[in-house]
């Protein structure tokens, strides 16, 4: 394994995995010695939540840990970390209109999902030309067995470890540059907590009515002020067993300058 730099723009909801129990999937940008941007990588499979407290980074953080190819993914840009080597270097702040991370992300900028496909990559960060709008939709409520077993094989060694499963999916409709039309899902980590803390915090006395609070939250910031406010950008990924499936793993959402 070789120790690089990575800048960390987003990390996926933990999801269940028979060999790796709760994993999370981050993808970042490789950079070079000067800090500039190689390439996009994602990293997997980390069990975020047990990593010591000092390693937990956060997002737009600049980590240096020892990684690898992963050598039994297609994907060329995944590779293997081992955890126990990550340091937090430092955190990225959003002066000055995000200029330093914009810096460090657009210059990777690709036109399409289409030319993400051409080139042979399964993950880049594109802009839409146009959002035609936001829509959530309610999924299944309760983790299949097969990954119920597992989160009750982990709860007896770990019972402080809660993994909720978000009943419903977020995401955006989109033209890309190239004129295509896409229904994307957003699976970050991001979107994911805010509905958790908005049920949790809510003062409502339903479960009902604290899922609602929760939704109409989540659709403030992805619709209200995102397609208002923001300039955003989303990091598409696909799956490792669907390859021309692409969902966003990340938005980028820098403040919009109206001119």
């Amino acid at each position: 394994m070789e120790r690089r730099k990575i800048l960390i723009a987003t990390k996926t909801y933990p999801s269940i995995s028979t060999k790796y129990q709760e994993t999370v999937c981050t993808a970042g940008v490789l950079l070079d010695e000067d800090d500039q941007p190689v390439q996009w990588i994602r990293i997997y499979p980390i069990r975020f939540r047990q990593l010591d407290f000092d390693q937990r980074y956060p997002r737009w953080s600049i980590i240096s840990a020892k990684i690898e190819r992963n050598d039994k993914d297609y994907r060329e840009e995944s590779f293997r970390i081992d955890d126990s080597s990550i340091e937090v270097i430092r955190k990225i702040d959003p002066r000055k209109n995000w200029e330093e991370r914009k810096a460090l992300v657009l210059p990777l900028e690709f036109k399409s999902i289409r030319e993400i496909k051409e080139q042979g990559k399964s993950l880049n960060i594109i802009k839409p030309q146009t959002i035609k709008k936001y829509f959530c939709n309610e999924t299944e409520r309760e983790w299949n067995p097969k990954q119920q077993g597992i989160l009750d094989q982990l709860d007896l060694f770990e019972p402080s470890v809660q993994l909720d499963k978000i009943p419903y999916n977020f995401g955006y409709e989109f033209i890309s540059q190239d004129g295509d039309k896409h229904r994307c899902t957003i699976s970050d980590w991001e979107n994911q907590q805010l509905y958790r803390n908005c049920r949790d915090r809510s003062n409502e006395t339903s479960m009902d009515n604290k899922e609602k609070e929760a939704l109409e939250k989540v659709r403030q910031k992805l619709e209200d002020d995102f397609l208002n406010k923001k300039d955003l950008y989303f990091i598409m990924g696909n799956l490792k067993t669907h390859k021309n499936s692409f969902m966003i793993i990340g938005i980028f959402y820098p403040p919009l300058i109206k001119i």
